[in-house]
């Protein structure tokens, strides 16, 4: 639907606005201290009564969403007296839980190092949020960059919350990772002397984003599953199952994870995987709306991954705070929340208010530029309300064409260009309504540079770990955490199952942790994982298990969003 005539006027405003904007240039960027305050008072990590202490596990005591809290206390959706474990229906060496660019990279690096592999994917093969990255990964491979300048960068980015030796692995692997995706048949954007075609971010001080076109996790996706289709189709030991996520580890009776017990979500079907190790890649928790924001996300978001190293005793850490990426659709409410990608900003459209007047450098770190967009239409009353009640900024991206000349946008954006027309709007003439939108989950399991859990045979690998980004990633460093972590994990799994002797298998962590449940006085606690989120009421439970979805009273999505403000 093209924008309502309630929308206009604001509109016009932002039109008439571009040529002072164009004379003036981008608004200054905030000095440390004023960013600072900014964030502690408008961005949602700081609303305290959205966080609660967990009561049960390893982080007792610390404090995180109300969401994610109640799944990580949830009870097993497994009756651990009712599983023969002796009738294994998968036999493997590597176990991999998820498949977009974490899991895949995993799947690749374990068969490679003589690794039997089998994924388990949630819903198809490579559906994540790999496939929904637009604007790029970063490497530090130009001649004006090093390594060290992008520690610097991830660092700060990060707040210094960063764990030190994660954030180097992530530098020091960047260039191999661009050359090994290249080998695999991505198709990096080029320049006319075949040098890389790179562009700057938020936060970041150096060009070092490699992109293909607007759609570059799909393409990264695209070669991975490629990939892990070729190396199963000419027998080599690489095999997955799809629509079949895990329900619950496996443990031996030395404590070390030997598997995982997966359940069809379509027959509800259990099937035992014994496996000498297992790489968490499950991603993040967008579809559990914490604070029912709307969410970039795809469907299979839930946490899973989180909830079943928790409950075998994994530590998390940073799971205070989330990303909220300040540019997800306001209009048309069919997109809500649609991931509308930086790269916009970094080529030169601008954050403006209802007056058409910039607020914000547009390429101020996510989130400063999301607590000044919530702030602006919070406190200062200057958002643009629409036709259903969502409040947002305008993201004015016609001043890319006006900037860097007409056909920029068409060239470097055409899948957001094809998004938006298909509502009638075209965004090489009329700007985009956006306002900030759950993204990514800045914390999570605790690894090594290895990619190994203090839990032994646990490896985890992507937006499900925690640590390498602090409380704030930069852009573009999420779609090489995937792959330079998920490579690590690969190998360092097939490693350890040369290496290990397992044990007896053994749900011995379930039922401790159910005692758990039980001596805190949690007995009505929500089964989990998650596994689908809650749009549909289920009201016909499965003999033996919740109705999937049905597991938390703050799930909040009805029919539509709610309201932020």
């Amino acid at each position: 639907m093209p924008y309502p005539a309630s929308m206009e006027e604001s509109k016009r405003k932002v039109e008439e606005t571009r040529p002072k904007r164009l004379e003036k240039g981008p608004a200054d960027r905030m000095p440390a201290e004023e960013r600072d305050a900014l964030v502690s008072k408008f961005h949602p990590d700081f609303i305290k009564d959205q966080f609660r202490e967990l009561r049960i596990g390893t982080n007792k005591g610390s404090r995180v969403p109300l969401e994610i809290a109640d799944l990580l206390e949830g009870n097993s959706r497994i009756d651990p007296d009712g599983i023969d474990l002796s009738k294994i229906d998968h036999d493997v060496d590597v176990l991999v839980l998820g498949c977009g660019g974490a899991g895949g990279a995993a799947s690749l690096l374990a068969e490679g190092n003589g690794a039997s592999v089998l994924i388990s994917s949630k819903l198809r093969l490579g559906d994540a949020n790999t496939i929904g990255a637009q604007a790029g990964t970063q490497a530090c491979d130009r001649p004006n960059d090093s390594p060290v300048i992008h520690y610097l960068d991830v660092m700060g980015g990060g707040h210094y919350a960063n764990v030190p030796e994660l954030v180097e692995a992530l530098v020091r692997d960047s260039p191999d990772v661009i050359k090994w995706l290249e080998k695999l048949g991505i198709n990096w954007d080029k320049e006319p002397d075949n040098s890389y075609h790179e562009l700057s971010g938020g936060g970041a001080s150096r060009r070092r984003m490699h992109s293909c076109r607007d759609y570059t996790g799909l393409e990264e996706m695209r070669v991975i599953r490629d990939e892990i289709k070729q190396r199963h189709w000419h027998k080599k030991s690489i095999d997955w199952v799809e629509f079949e996520p895990a329900i619950e580890l496996l443990m031996d009776d030395k404590g070390q994870v030997t598997g995982a017990i997966l359940m069809n979500l379509e027959t509800r079907q259990m099937s035992i995987v014994r496996a000498k190790a297992v790489v968490i890649a499950t991603g993040g928790m967008g579809r559990t709306h914490i604070q029912g924001f709307p969410t970039t996300n795809h469907y299979g978001a839930t946490a899973d991954g989180l909830v079943l190293a928790y409950r075998a005793g994994c530590p998390l850490v940073h799971m205070d705070t989330m990303q909220y990426h300040p540019t997800g659709a306001a209009f048309p409410p069919q997109i809500l929340g649609f991931l509308v990608t930086e790269k916009v900003r970094t080529l030169g459209a601008e954050v403006v208010n209802c007056d058409g007047e910039q607020f914000v450098h547009p390429l101020e770190a996510r989130d400063t530029e999301a607590s000044a967009e919530i702030r602006e239409c919070k406190e200062r009353g200057k958002g643009v309300t629409t036709p259903t009640g969502e409040v947002g900024v305008w993201l004015d991206s016609p001043m890319i064409d006006i900037k860097r000349g007409e056909g920029t946008i068409l060239r470097e954006l055409p899948a957001m260009v094809r998004q938006f027309s298909r509502f009638n709007i075209d965004i090489r003439k009329e700007p985009m309504l956006v306002y900030p939108t759950l993204h990514y989950q800045n914390g999570g399991i605790v690894i090594k540079v290895d990619a190994s859990t203090p839990v032994p045979g646990l490896f985890a690998a992507g937006e499900v770990e925690g640590g390498v980004h602090g409380t704030n990633r930069l852009i573009g460093n999420s779609t090489l955490d995937i792959f330079v972590f998920g490579r690590r994990a690969g190998r360092a799994a097939a490693k350890w199952a040369k290496e290990v002797k397992p044990g007896k298998l053994t749900l011995d962590h379930v039922r401790k942790w159910q005692r758990e449940i039980k001596k805190a006085g949690l007995q009505g606690a929500p089964v989990s994982p998650m596994l689908l989120p809650n749009y549909a009421r289920q009201e016909h439970p499965v003999r033996g298990f919740q109705p999937l979805g049905q597991v938390s009273a703050y799930t909040p999505f009805g029919d539509r969003a709610v309201r932020w403000i």
